[in-house]
């Protein structure tokens, strides 16, 4: 059923069952996941021979894009719940992974940067992680991957958008 197919059923109550809802095969969120963990099966191996986890890795990706980065945005970027981030940032500071200081204007507020240690375990990772996401495109084709990326940052974007955006006064 596409979407549009759905959309017309609600409305006029067709499908003949008590609850109008697209089939679970269908369902936006598992479709996604389903992707994602298609992608993650061929990276886990290759991040589990260094000792790392997807989200240590998101982590360590995130803050090789920039110098230092707050645990909120980096919890945003990486999208880890800060609850989440807290138990993880720990243990990637004891290993020489990351640094965490306190900002000095706010003391209550943590900056995060990559160690050195963490850059060369970036530098190490790196070629093999171009090569799975080389095979990936070789896979699915690389015009396919294009028209995801693009279809995702639009989706993204939109939804984003339409969060942030401020709610209409009830006073209008």
């Amino acid at each position: 059923m596409t979407a549009s197919e759905l959309k017309s059923s609600q409305e006029t109550g067709e499908s003949g069952k008590d609850l109008f809802l697209r089939p679970f095969h269908q369902s936006l969120p598992m479709q996604l996941m389903a992707a994602r963990e298609e992608v993650m099966l061929r990276f886990r191996p290759h991040l589990h021979a260094h000792g790392l986890t997807d989200q240590q890795w998101r982590i360590i990706r995130a803050l090789m894009e920039v110098e230092s980065r707050e645990i909120l945005d980096l919890s945003d970027v990486c999208g880890i719940h800060p609850a989440s981030l807290s138990r993880i940032l720990p243990k990637l500071d004891a290993a020489g992974i990351i640094n965490r200081r306190t900002n000095k204007a706010d003391q209550r507020r943590v900056i995060v940067t990559i160690a050195q240690k963490g850059r060369t375990l970036f530098n190490q990772l790196a070629p093999e992680s171009e090569r799975l996401y080389s095979s990936i495109a070789s896979d699915i084709g690389y015009d396919l991957l294009d028209e995801a990326y693009d279809v995702l940052e639009r989706m993204i974007e939109a939804l984003r958008t339409k969060r942030r955006a401020p709610k209409e006064s009830l006073a209008e």
